[in-house]
This record gives C-alpha cells, sequence and structure tokens, in this order.
C-alpha cells in the first residue's frame, strides 16, 4: 500500500477530456458518474477533494454539431462556453446524489500570476472545503485568448494543488502508467514508482493522448508532475477506471516521489507560476553570483536588456554566452530605465543619480533559479 495517498487529507484529482466524453464530443454519463462515486467515497471518508476538469470544450462539440475539436480560438471559446455548463451541471447532479454541493472555479493564468488574484483563488478553494463543498476547478477557456491561456490542464492542476496546499494530485487520463516506451508495444513496462529525475532518463515520453478530443499527452502529465512534486506534492498518474484503487492507495499507475522539503510558496509561484515580460542578459560573473552564490543581481553585471516591463515584474536572467535562462526574478526598475544603468556599479549610481539608484536590480529573495 502507498501510504503518502492513503494519508493524504487534501486530495487534488484531474481528469483529462478523453476521460470524461465521447470520442464524438458530449458527455459520457457513466464516466462521470463513476468519477463522482470515487472521489464522493473519499469525502465520506472526511477527505478533502478538488476536482480539476477538463472537458467543457469537448462537450459542446455534439451539441454544436461540430464533429472534431475545432482549432481557431473563437469556435473552443464557443464550444467552451457551451459544454462548460452541461459539464457542471453533471457534476452537480452527481455530487448531488451523495449529498455534495459543488463550486464551479474558472481560472485563467492571470489568476496564479498575479498575486492579488492568487490569493484571492486561495481564499475561495479554502472557504468551499471550510464549507464542505466540492470544488471544480476548470481553465476560463470562454474568455482565455492565446496569451493568456495554461495550454492544458495538467500544468493547471499542479499550480492548483500547489494553491490549495493539497497532500497528493492524482493525475487521471486514458493512459494507466507510465511506462518505458509506448504502452501499445509488449516490450514496455509499466514504470511503477519515480524516484527523481534519473529515472526517468532514456525513457520516450512523447506520446500523445489516444484520444482526439485532448489537448494534454504524457509530456504534460510529467511536467505537471515535475513542478508538484517540485512542491513537495507527491503525484499519482494512471487512467480513470483505476481511479479507485489507485485512491486507495493499490500499485497501480505510476507514483512521483515529493520532494523532501517544500519551498517557500512565493518561490514557486515565481518560478512555475509567472511568464517573464523581459529578459536581463548577464556576463560570467553576473551568473556566477546569481547562480552559484546566491546574490542578487547588480547593474554592473547586466550587458542587455530585452522586452517591456515595469517595476514589480518578473523577468528571466539569461546567461548571454550560452542563451540560457538560469534564474527568474522580480525586477525593482522599468525597462525604460536600465539601459543607462548597465555596466555601473551601485556607489557610482549613487553618486551620480541619488541613493534610489543603489538599490540591486533583482534582489536575491525575489529571485527564484531555474
Amino acid at each position: 500500500m502507498r501510504e503518502v495517498v492513503t494519508g493524504a487529507r487534501r486530495i487534488v484529482v484531474k481528469v483529462g477530456s478523453s476521460s470524461l466524453t465521447t470520442a464524438t464530443g458530449g458527455i459520457d454519463e457513466q464516466r462521470v458518474d463513476a468519477l463522482v462515486d470515487t472521489l464522493a467515497g473519499l469525502a465520506a471518508a472526511g477527505r478533502e477533494v478538488v476536482l480539476v476538469s477538463s472537458g467543457a470544450i469537448a462537450a459542446g462539440l455534439a451539441p454544436l454539431r461540430l464533429r472534431r475539436r475545432p482549432r481557431d480560438l473563437a469556435t473552443q471559446q464557443a464550444a467552451a462556453s457551451v459544454g462548460q455548463g452541461l459539464l457542471i451541471g453533471r457534476y452537480t447532479t452527481g455530487f448531488a446524489r451523495h449529498g455534495l454541493t459543488v463550486g464551479q472555479v474558472l481560472l485563467t493564468v492571470d489568476d496564479v500570476t498575479r498575486r492579488v488574484h492568487y490569493r484571492n483563488a486561495y481564499r475561495t478553494l479554502r472557504k468551499l472545503l471550510d464549507l464542505g463543498a466540492v470544488p471544480v476547478v476548470n481553465e476560463n477557456d470562454t474568455v482565455a485568448t492565446e496569451e493568456i491561456r495554461f495550454g492544458d490542464n495538467d500544468r493547471l492542476a499542479a499550480l492548483v494543488a500547489a494553491l490549495a496546499d493539497a497532500d497528493l494530485l492524482v493525475l487521471l487520463s486514458d493512459v494507466d502508467a507510465l511506462y518505458t516506451g509506448s504502452p501499445a508495444d509488449p516490450a514496455s513496462r509499466r514504470i511503477g514508482f519515480v524516484g527523481d529525475e534519473s529515472d526517468l532518463a532514456g525513457i520516450s515520453i512523447t506520446t500523445p493522448s489516444r484520444s482526439g478530443v485532448g489537448t494534454g499527452g504524457m509530456v504534460t502529465k510529467v511536467e505537471a508532475a515535475r513542478i508538484a512534486t517540485g512542491f513537495g506534492i507527491p503525484v499519482v498518474l494512471t487512467a480513470a477506471p483505476l481511479a479507485a484503487p489507485a485512491l486507495a492507495g493499490e500499485d497501480v499507475g505510476t507514483l512521483f516521489q515529493a520532494a523532501a522539503t517544500r519551498p517557500a510558496a512565493r518561490l514557486f509561484w515565481l518560478a512555475h507560476a509567472t511568464a517573464p515580460r523581459g529578459r536581463l542578459h548577464l556576463d560570467a560573473g553576473a551568473v556566477a553570483a546569481v547562480v552559484a552564490r546566491r546574490k542578487s543581481l547588480l547593474p554592473a553585471g547586466i550587458t542587455a536588456v530585452d522586452g517591456s516591463f515595469a517595476a514589480g515584474d518578473p523577468v528571466d536572467l539569461v546567461d548571454a554566452g550560452s542563451g540560457a535562462s538560469v534564474a527568474r526574478g522580480l525586477v525593482n526598475y522599468d525597462a525604460v530605465e536600465l539601459p543607462a544603468l548597465l555596466g555601473r556599479s551601485t556607489p557610482e549610481l549613487a553618486a551620480a543619480l541619488g541613493p534610489g539608484y543603489e538599490r540591486e536590480v533583482v534582489h536575491r529573495d525575489d529571485l527564484v533559479l531555474l
């Protein structure tokens, strides 16, 4: 038995579109009810459940007589506006059979990248759980544009697990586990446990979802597992029909072990829930100071500035030699201010421009390594 599973009190469960809908679109009521029955059993045992549910766009295909998932954003949003109501209605009916109330929480990237929105989302989830409700979370596909989309609900689920301070994340899809190769290949074997990154060496994870109604695949699920385990949350990856035995702690699917220590929530948010508004290119000395010695970034070590950003925005710190992003931080200057400061020491800037220019470009407390 997996004790990290059976001992988890607050659980985030993510289910993919292919596990909720038919191949042609529309809700598969039997599949939804089977999932609801499993999650309601957890609630009856005194455990808190947050459901991150895909399926809004897929559920809207059949009612709109769309034969396949649309590629253009406007039609996706139209399908989501129809499907979201149908999906939450089905969840409401299903959980009501068990005397449970659901609360719909629709999020965009802005809701977890802006600190005020992030705190509001946390308070909403916390209050729903305190009131005994089951939060049903989805990306707000009806309003999200290409620039503010999560891209897939696996990443959303990992961020929600951190936001909710969960003890466990369960990713349900149409594949029963992580395999050494394609699940269709008889030579492939199931990987029951992933202790760290080295256990993934040499494993192909490019296999897409078998369904045509979802957007994720094994790549997005493994990346979501990396995000969640990095925050100290273990992850179980399995197929939706195996949800009950997986949540009972049986050896099904793949268990990803959590990191031993949990980082500060603020730095986790900075690393995984923000999109950089610009890039600061660093010389070798500045890279060593930031990465190896965990120092603040000063103007003297910056060689170039890209992007349009304001003080307080997240920016990536880039090794000018390799072009790789080595850290992300909250910048203390506007983009238009920085070019005149590059390569100059803080005492020099303070003497020439005033004491306000003696501050760091990115303080080490507002910086996380990537």
